[in-house]
């Protein structure tokens, strides 16, 4: 029971012959410490012969793990037999903690014994053992059996590992010997057996339960018993998670109760362990503690999943049918989202709230079928899928978030418990059809909110969506875009810098200036302070030119080390690429990583930046820990135009639409109007000097058209913001969590009047893609700043429209 610190030393196999009769079947020394359900530590002992085995004068012995010759070994004598293929649970000491007692044991001793490593031999001799090393006790023709554990000298082969307070370590269900305890022993919940077949609780094996499932979920989001210890809960084994840092199965009660507010599921955690022993089917009663799991922080104001931890079963019966599953549809699953308030504290109201209803069925199997992906496989293997098909949808297929209060409740994420090398999991578009039925157990995490553990996947029907790709520019028409690429470093492969090249050249169709977001330095997330980027920009030119597109120059400024946020170590900043043949770039020195760009007139009254390329307002709290934006100046047939590339402040600690607490608080956003203050002044400056300017602001402002921060630079008409001049369902060009939006924008002055705005779709909406973000391209003719040279212009840009040069 007390952790000790072995010392390891190398040690070869011993070769001592497999027990021919009384093998050592489970050791668990965690008993009564903290965390620990079951009061005392055990070992269990199998008979794997066909005739019962006289234990008189047999003993169960223990050793620590520690490598010094002479430890002692610690001894408690046997009696009686053990029937053949039968159990013997010999009860050592007995700790603080813990609220669970062993079945009555057959043997009682006293020996506290380590949690984590240690050794536990069975031996036919009162002696005391004397052996040290795998060699010596392999030698001693006493030894029946010995199991070391943890980081334990004496051992056969190499240890069993995984031992903890709330784990023991149990030879597989084959009862076989090989002499290595590495592959015979696997760690798990502990699961003590007594020679009558009694589990955990009252003498007879047949608890009845403290409490069903029901009692625990309750009507409220936080179980009413959170904290309290439970024993010989009934339900039926639903799905098993047996991967990841969060392991553990389903249980469902098949005799659930008339609440709808109370669900019937809970989820029994294992930790690092794979559940043994239960498969799907199983009739079992577990004991354990009620805990609320917060997934990734309870400070970030996630949902919590009612668990049960430090758990041990037992198993009545297998075979037995599934629970129907719950299906989510249409009619199902309420049109309202939320109710505000503190959601932890309320009674559920499954009928009226979306939200709500998932939290009924947390842990329970549910049910989709024949459902519309609106959130394309990523990464990790998971993809969001619309029970309401006909809520706001997108001309891609997806869900259109349009207002805070538009949370489409339809939204749920599907993840498969079925292994990838049985099943491979779909790789999905938004748009295409997961077919047939998806089942699994309800389950909720921090990345994307509720979903379903499946353990049974749809088949995919592709829509067949391929990348968009827009239109050339014509000869009078300056095309400028904006593009975030995703951290890009000399770091990614060149696979990613061709995917981007191509994207450029291809689907965006070689724009006159392409903005950048998220390049970083030359060294990537390496934190070793260099700030220049001369390598990932040029690498992309590069790429660029190899796919067939034009030799763009670019230009940029390096932030200071650090202070620019986004991955450490990596310095994202904007940068501008540029095709000299269409567009002249206007160089004017002075602007660097904290000199203020500012706006005058020459003498003969035209409007200039002070430095191009330049920082607008770089030492600004506004800009603390955030990217600053970068302004330009361009010609583009005789005509100035202003170019300003942004990147707002990240949302970063925003509470998710599918927290706890609602409305959900958006920290984050205070920043970004702080920021759309600033910049709002910088062009404010700049229009006043010229009310008739050619100005586009664009980029990365990580926010909505709705948003605070883009009211603040639009609200005057100073800037218009062009992703409201395309149709609704067409506003989108990022996709999280299945809700289909839009954080990149471009905004003109008012002289901007003859335009074509595309948001071009090649990355958000499917599962292959070189950056998380769709690029934007705005098609412009740039204004002379007088009325009737632009009349003039425009009836000779017509005709050349007609009659392109050759």
């Amino acid at each position: 029971m007390l952790a000790v610190s072995p010392v390891l030393i190398a040690a070869h196999p011993a070769a001592a012959a497999p027990s021919p009769d009384v093998l050592v079947a489970e050791v668990y020394g965690g008993g009564g410490n903290a965390g620990a359900a079951l009061t005392h530590d055990f070992v269990e002992l199998v008979n794997k012969s066909a005739a019962a085995v006289d234990l008189t004068g047999w003993t169960v012995q223990y050793r620590s793990a520690t490598a010094a010759a002479g430890t002692a070994w610690q001894a408690t004598a046997l009696t009686g037999s053990i029937a053949p293929g039968g159990r013997l649970l010999v009860a050592e000491a007995k700790g603080q903690n813990g609220t669970v007692a062993l079945p009555t044991p057959d043997v009682a001793g006293s020996i506290a014994m380590s949690a984590t490593a240690g050794t536990v031999a069975v031996a036919a001799t009162a002696d005391r053992l004397t052996c040290s090393t795998p060699d010596e006790c392999a030698a001693d023709t006493r030894i029946r059996d010995v199991v070391g554990y943890g980081n334990a000298a004496v051992r056969e082969g190499s240890p069993a590992t995984g031992a903890s307070n709330g784990a023991a370590v149990a030879r597989d269900a084959s009862s076989d010997d090989t002499d290595d305890n590495a592959a015979d022993f696997t760690a798990g919940a502990p699961t003590p057996v007594n020679a009558r077949g009694e589990v955990p609780g009252t003498p007879g094996g047949e608890p009845a339960p403290t409490a069903r499932i029901h009692d625990i979920q309750g009507t409220t989001r936080v179980s009413p018993k959170n904290g309290a210890q439970v024993s010989a809960v009934p339900g039926i084994v639903t799905a098993i998670r047996p991967f990841g840092s969060s392991r553990g199965f389903w249980i469902q009660d098949p005799q659930p109760d008339d609440d709808p507010r109370t669900s019937e599921g809970l989820f029994v955690f294992t930790g690092n362990a794979t559940p043994q022993g239960v498969a799907l089917g199983d009739a079992v009663t577990v004991t354990g503690k009620v805990e609320e799991y917060y997934p990734g922080s309870a400070d970030a104001a996630p949902q919590s999943l009612t668990e049960l931890t430090g758990a041990s079963w037992t198993v009545a019966s297998s075979g037995n049918p599934l629970p129907a599953a719950v299906v989510l549809d249409a009619a199902s699953v309420p049109d309202v989202y939320t109710q505000d308030g503190a959601p932890d504290t309320l009674p559920l109201q499954p009928s009226a709230y979306a939200l709500d209803f998932y939290e009924s069925l947390e842990s329970e199997r549910v049910q989709v079928a024949d459902t519309r992906v609106v959130g394309a496989t990523n990464t990790h293997g998971e993809l969001w899928v619309t029970t309401e098909p006909g809520q706001n949808p997108t001309a891609g297929g997806g869900t259109l978030y349009g207002s805070y209060t538009a949370q489409n409740p339809g939204r749920i994420k599907v993840a498969s418990l079925i292994p990838f090398a049985e099943r491979p999991f779909p790789t999905a578009n938004v748009g295409d059809t997961l077919s047939g039925p998806t089942a699994g157990p309800m389950t909720y995490d921090s990345f994307g909110g509720y979903g379903i553990a499946a353990t049974t996947l749809g088949n995919l029907t592709s829509a067949g969506r391929t990348p968009e790709v827009t239109r050339d520019q014509k000869t009078t028409e300056l095309a400028v875009a904006t593009y975030n690429v995703e951290n890009l470093s000399p770091k990614d492969t060149q696979a990613k810098f061709d995917r981007l090249a191509r994207s450029i050249v291809t689907n965006l169709a070689t724009p006159d200036i392409v903005a950048l977001e998220e390049i970083q330095d030359n060294s990537g997330p390496d934190d070793d302070g260099t700030v220049a980027a001369d390598q990932t920009l040029s690498r992309l030119v590069a790429a660029i030119s190899a796919a067939g597109g034009p030799a763009y120059q670019w230009r940029s400024i390096a932030p200071q080390d650090g202070k620019d946020g986004g991955q450490p170590g990596g310095n994202i900043r904007t940068a501008f690429l540029f095709d000299p043949k269409r567009v002249q770039f206007v160089d004017r020195p002075g602007g660097d990583a904290t000199t203020a760009v500012d706006v005058r007139k020459t003498w003969y009254g035209q409007t200039q930046l002070t430095a191009s390329p330049g920082r607008v307002a770089p030492t600004d709290e506004a800009w603390a820990n955030s990217r600053k934006p970068l302004a330009a100046e361009f010609l583009f047939r005789g005509r100035t135009v202003f170019v300003i590339a942004n990147h707002f402040a990240s949302k970063g600690g925003d509470q998710a639409l599918d927290s706890r607490f609602q409305p959900p608080t958006r920290t984050s956003e205070v920043q970004r109007v702080r920021q759309a203050a600033v910049l709002h002044d910088f062009v404010s400056k700049l229009l006043a000097s010229d009310p008739k300017a050619n100005l586009v602001v664009l980029g990365d402002l990580n926010d909505f058209a709705f948003s605070p921060a883009l009211r603040q630079l639009t609200s005057d008409g100073s800037l218009r913001s062009l992703v409201t001049t395309l149709p609704a369902d067409e506003q989108y060009g990022y996709v999280y969590n299945g809700n289909s939006q839009v954080l990149d924008h471009v905004l003109t002055s008012p002289r901007i009047t003859r335009f074509e705005y595309d948001i071009v779709h090649v990355n958000a909406e499917f599962a292959d893609q070189a950056s998380d973000h769709d690029p934007q391209v705005l098609r412009m003719r740039p204004s002379t700043g007088n009325d009737f040279l632009d009349a003039i212009d425009r009836l000779f840009e017509d005709w050349l429209d007609r009659h392109p040069p050759q």
